[in-house]
């Protein structure tokens, strides 16, 4: 990694007063092909930074809609190396918005710490999140992740005491990942009251910027987030869409849904206007 493209977006959305959307997409589900076509239209419809999950067999943090795609993609093949192939290809096709993995451990350690770093900057990739990692285990990680510019970025929910959000600070990078509620991910009606509170301890141990996700799936939730947050990750609700759409339709129905959550303006075309 050249530059280091998560501040640099941090700090556009901090000087444009904007509240940072981060939409989360399979790797593989429907398919790869759609995968490469979805997340250059996803940024176009107003996603600032986008998370590509890696699927695994036994995604823990993830409720039933996440764990549909995992599967459906793992059936078709789709391992860390596709993914980390699918990065450096939409790199090469001039994806330039951050590129954040949400994967699980037991692959990148089967491929070796210092190897998944490496191929990881190599293929342009920003930063990577484990949500099976604690941060008690996390500095061999951590350490190869630094040594080439690839951010390691910690899960924090509202379970965890005061202690271990200051080491998890301690050690984190490029932003901190507020997951909204105790729980797996998938949609939920509201944002949780207690958020403000939350992201305040957060923010006592952290000059980092903080992202909150699980559970947002609506504009007014992107908003309400943004009283409090820097970003607001949106996951199931978006997969839920392309699950739905028509063949063919995936990328426009999903690009649609992003641009509402971010009060983007597309063309007839489904470009930005």
């Amino acid at each position: 990694m050249t530059q280091d493209r998560l501040n640099e977006t941090f700090n556009r959305l901090r000087d444009q007063g904007a509240t940072g959307l981060i939409p989360y997409v399979t790797v593989g589900f429907p398919d790869v092909e759609t995968t490469l076509e979805l997340v250059p239209a996803l940024v176009e419809a107003g996603a600032d930074i986008v998370e590509l999950g890696v699927p695994f067999s036994d995604p823990l943090a993830d409720g039933a809609t996440i764990q549909q795609a995992s599967f459906h993609a793992l059936d078709q093949g789709v391992t860390l190396q596709r993914c980390l192939e699918v990065c450096a290809t939409l790199r090469s096709r001039g994806v330039r918005a951050p590129l954040v993995f949400m994967g699980y451990y037991n692959p990148i350690l089967s491929m070796g710490l210092d190897a998944y770093a490496e191929a990881a900057a190599e293929a342009g990739l920003d930063g990577t999140i484990v949500p099976d990692l604690p941060t008690e285990e996390c500095l061999p990680l951590q350490e190869a992740c630094q040594a080439r510019g690839v951010h390691l970025v910690p899960l924090l929910a509202p379970t965890s005491t005061d202690e271990r959000i200051e080491r998890a600070c301690a050690k984190a990078s490029g932003f901190v990942y507020v997951v909204s509620v105790t729980g797996v991910t998938g949609t939920r009606e509201s944002v949780p009251t207690d958020l403000s509170s939350m992201v305040r301890r957060v923010r006592a141990h952290t000059r980092l910027p903080v992202a909150v996700g699980f559970g947002l799936s609506r504009r007014e939730h992107i908003l309400e987030v943004g009283k409090v947050a820097d970003a607001a990750v949106v996951g199931s609700a978006l997969v839920n869409v392309i699950a739905a759409a028509a063949q063919g339709e995936a990328v426009s129905q999903a690009t649609a849904f992003i641009a509402g959550l971010s009060g983007t303006t597309l063309s007839a075309t489904g470009g930005a206007v």
